[in-house]
């Protein structure tokens, strides 16, 4: 049920996973580059390097099969190899599908895949707030063989040349973004991702993911997840990060931006589908939580596409 449920959220926010680069180098190397997007992905696929970003008081250490997941991140740089003198400095060369690594000798040489995940905006702030800055995955983690699977198909695509290899990446890069999330969500300590795996709670979010323009109240999610309101409303702020009808209007406004991103659906009838009882109460929640009206929103969207 858990992986439904995060399946469902990524459907709905729009999780995109692309490979934005990769490169093979050796001798002593760096590399900087600044971050546009909200998630970023860098993949240690041979050898190891020190990867820095902002925010870290120092460099991590990355060695192969290590996965490092940046959030709300401005800029990367890593450094790795040995040599004597300062290390050569370099920008991954652009190839028709993404970064190649073409040539390469994995026998000796470092290796480095790049990625960043596309969302829309509500999908950007529900992730960010559930990731924290920097999370690091290690090859020794239970989740690494997966993932290996994963990242060993990419780069066979990226470097192979293979015909309908754009394709071929962008799918797999969607399969590696799940792994990462299904990884990440085994210890993450706070946030709706780790609320997704809680045994006592899934009742209860199984509920409000279902029906959600029902009126639930703290009585009746506490009793299907067999708890007291007290112990139920605890648990649930302790994990989630928020109260239980907290989350319940946040998936509610998820749901919202969703029908007036893709349909022509009247606001009074998505107001009433969602659990409001009137238009006016809905439009105040969507504004509290988006920050612009329904109407707005849905004209903004129209214009930017």
């Amino acid at each position: 049920m858990a992986i439904d449920l995060l399946s469902e959220v990524f459907d709905l926010v729009e999780v995109r996973g692309q490979i934005s680069g990769a490169f093979a180098v050796r001798g002593h190397w760096v590399t900087q580059s600044v971050i546009a997007t909200p998630l970023k992905l860098s993949v240690m696929v041979r050898g190891r390097c020190r990867l820095s970003t902002d925010g870290l008081d120092a460099p991590i250490e990355m060695e192969a099969g290590d996965i490092a997941v940046l959030t709300g991140r401005s800029w990367l740089r890593a450094e790795g190899g040995a040599g004597d003198g300062p290390p050569v400095e370099f920008e991954p060369e652009a190839g028709e599908y993404a970064l190649r690594v073409g040539g390469a000798d994995f026998a000796v040489d470092d290796v480095i895949l790049g990625g960043h995940v596309e969302l829309d905006p509500a999908g950007a702030a529900l992730l960010t707030q559930a990731l924290p800055p920097v999370a690091l995955i290690r090859a020794s983690d239970s989740a690494a063989p997966a993932l290996r699977a994963c990242v060993d198909r990419l780069v066979e695509e990226v470097t192979g040349e293979r015909m309908g290899a754009a394709f071929a990446i962008r799918q797999h890069a969607q399969l590696f973004l799940l792994e990462v999330f299904r990884a990440y969500l085994g210890y993450a300590e706070l946030g709706w991702l780790r609320a997704l795996t809680d045994d006592r709670l899934r009742p209860a979010l199984t509920l409000m993911h279902g029906d959600p323009g029902r009126p639930w109240g703290l009585e009746e999610l506490a009793r299907a997840a067999a708890m007291s309101r007290t112990s139920f409303a605890v648990r649930f702020r302790s994990v989630a990060g928020v109260p239980p009808l907290t989350y319940l209007n946040s998936w509610r406004m998820l749901l919202a931006q969703r029908a007036l991103r893709d349909d022509d659906v009247r606001i009074g009838a998505l107001a009433a589908q969602l659990g409001y009882t009137s238009e006016s109460a809905f439009s105040t929640a969507f504004k509290r939580e988006v920050g612009e009206a329904p109407l707005r929103y849905r004209q903004r969207l129209r214009q930017a596409s």
